[in-house]
């Protein structure tokens, strides 16, 4: 079995051309066969004096979706195996998915998430270095720019960045559609940003629902959505194939990029525990 504990800086800069079994670097990615590790993407501090340390993924199969369960072979140390990470790894690069929160008192202390996939683990350690501080909630420097908000309910909690906000557990059945709404506000200025200036009104915030965690596959009716950059909701028919515990995740993007990437200011995650019977 290969093994490797690669920087923050390695995986950041190197994601796109780092060797996996059968592939060489600078190639064209395969559709399956090709193995999953972790990213690092920094940190950012919380308005109690918390710090959230934000991870992504770069899953190197150009259509494959791979399964980890959580456990020896997907977990998060210091502390519970369990600290929010996926379970389920949508093909090509995925940024900042979930968050692990650490005291005011951190210090030089580490954060390491561990994947074993095909015979390699790679393990990323996350880390206060004031190098990997990130603008997830001040603002994007230049425009002001913050990520949008989200709720779960109308009078709910909203929640932004990589850390986001999490509702449930909801109750649901094996086969039978679960409605799940989404609020959703953001301030506009995503058009005055680097990536989007010149173009006017902003446009909405679309929305992208995935499978986080759990035993079986998830379908989502719409998968995809939108939302007015002032504000609104939108319904997705979630589908749960298998009994047992799920995590679905559905990610906001304002308007200063098309998916989320490593500029951490514009978007955010939102997690929806469901328990199904």
């Amino acid at each position: 079995m290969r093994a490797a504990r690669v920087s923050a800086g390695a995986v950041l800069v190197f994601a796109g051309i780092v060797p996996a079994s059968g592939q060489l670097p600078l190639t064209s990615l395969k559709s399956t066969g090709q193995t999953v590790s972790p990213a690092y993407e920094g940190w950012y501090r919380n308005p109690d004096g918390t710090f959230t340390m934000s991870f992504g993924y770069y899953n190197r199969n150009a259509s494959e979706v791979v399964e980890i369960p959580i456990g020896k072979n997907n977990f998060v140390s210091p502390g519970p195996p369990n600290q929010g990470q996926p379970s389920e790894f949508q093909s090509r690069r995925h940024w900042g998915v979930f968050g692990v929160t650490v005291p005011a008192d951190f210090g030089k202390k580490e954060v390491v998430w561990t994947l074993t996939f095909r015979d390699a683990t790679n393990a990323i350690p996350g880390t206060l270095h004031p190098n990997w501080q990130i603008d997830a909630l001040e603002g994007e420097a230049g425009s002001g720019n913050t990520p949008p908000a989200l709720k779960f309910a109308e009078n709910g909690t909203e929640g932004r960045g990589p850390l986001g906000v999490t509702a449930g557990p909801l109750p649901a059945a094996a086969g039978t559609p679960l409605a799940i709404t989404v609020w959703g506000r953001d301030d506009g200025k995503g058009a005055t940003s680097v990536a989007s200036a010149g173009r006017g009104t902003p446009p909405p915030v679309t929305l992208a629902w995935f499978k986080h965690q759990g035993p079986g596959p998830v379908t989502f009716a719409p998968a995809t959505g939108r939302l007015a950059s002032a504000g609104g909701q939108v319904t997705s028919q979630v589908t749960f194939s298998a009994p047992g515990d799920y995590i679905v995740r559905v990610r906001a993007n304002d308007s200063s990029v098309a998916g989320a990437g490593h500029a951490q200011c514009c978007w955010t995650n939102g997690f929806v525990k469901v328990t199904v019977k």
